[in-house]
């Protein structure tokens, strides 16, 4: 009698466990599709990404400093979820503060059906992302994508004059992200 409870309370204990599994695996999954509409919620609330920044931020240069250079490097990751090709055309430029530039990345959807990706910024040093002014970009907005589409994706900038004279090379990079169908709709 022993021996018949024994797997019985097993097999409970598997299947509670199984349960717990399937619902720890499906959280994950939920939170993963979750993180672009956190960190744009996490973007209102500490005011980095903040549309009346983007606005502020997207103001014309009235001046060109023209006796100092900055190195600009442009960097772009490949998230371990979705199947992209991406990276920038050129990998740095030497700029003048107050001066707009245009750089070029390349994007690639590597499936087969369409999908619309949503790119990630940010800014090294810390102490530069203030400075560093985008006035058109393709992170402002998710971008769809065909079957196996490429498509050159651009971001105007410029260096603010403001910027410390000890801060002479900046690092954009940039990570793509597959978006949901929900949050690409809005």
């Amino acid at each position: 009698m022993v021996e018949q409870t024994q797997p019985e309370s097993l097999k409970r204990a598997n299947r509670s466990l199984t349960r717990q599994l399937w619902w720890f695996a499906a959280g994950s999954f939920v939170f993963g599709f979750a993180l672009v509409p956190l960190y744009s919620a996490l973007c209102k609330v500490t005011g980095y990404g903040d549309k009346k920044e983007l606005v502020r931020a997207s103001a014309m240069p009235t001046s060109i400093d023209t006796s100092r250079w900055v190195h600009v490097e442009f960097v772009s990751t490949n998230p371990t979820v979705g199947e992209w090709e991406f990276h920038p055309v050129k990998s740095f430029m030497e700029v003048h503060p107050g001066q707009l530039y245009e750089a070029t990345f390349v994007a690639k959807n590597m499936i087969a059906k369409p999908v619309v990706a949503q790119a990630v910024p940010s800014i090294a040093p810390s102490q530069a992302t203030q400075y560093f002014r985008k006035t058109e970009c393709f992170c402002f907005k998710p971008q769809p994508f065909a079957a196996s589409q490429t498509r050159e994706l651009k971001v105007r900038f410029y260096i603010d004059r403001a910027m410390p004279e000890d801060i002479d090379q900046v690092t954009l990079a940039y990570a793509m992200f597959d978006v949901p169908q929900t949050v690409a709709a809005r």
